[in-house]
């Protein structure tokens, strides 16, 4: 009946993770998955794999560096945001800081105070060359 066997479940690209209204979290967050955050955080944010997404209600304030692949914003953020894919900025986004995106949306009304830098594919490295000493 109450049996031990059971494993943990792992977090999936499909799991949620809900931060509620009226929650209050200080120290840095690291989550796979989707979070979605309606309460109030004091530290750093960062998705850690490449399906990882955020999404930050009209109620959301973080105040803490913001890192995910995509990431959509409607609410106040005190931190530079990077999105190594797709960042949304809705009509009631707040940005104090730097925002780095690869690709960006951003609705009238959403507003930042900070430098706005494109990010594109990083460059390519050359190979090097190959060392063509001559034998005498």
């Amino acid at each position: 009946m109450f049996s031990s066997n059971r494993k943990p479940a792992a977090a999936t690209a499909d799991s949620t993770t809900l931060i509620a209204s009226g929650t209050a979290i200080k120290g840095d967050i690291e989550f796979s998955g989707h979070l979605h955050v309606d309460g109030r955080i004091e530290g750093a944010i960062r998705g850690i794999d490449a399906q990882a997404r955020l999404t930050l209600s009209e109620h959301a304030n973080v105040t803490g560096q913001v890192q995910a692949p995509h990431i959509v914003v409607n609410g106040a953020i005190t931190g530079d945001v990077t999105a190594s894919e797709r960042l949304e900025l809705a009509s009631n986004a707040r940005v104090e800081g730097n925002v780095y995106y690869k690709v960006l949306e951003m609705s009238a009304g959403a507003q930042i105070n900070g430098k706005m830098v494109h990010r594109a594919e990083p460059p390519r490295q050359l190979p090097k060359p190959e060392d063509k000493t001559i034998a005498t």
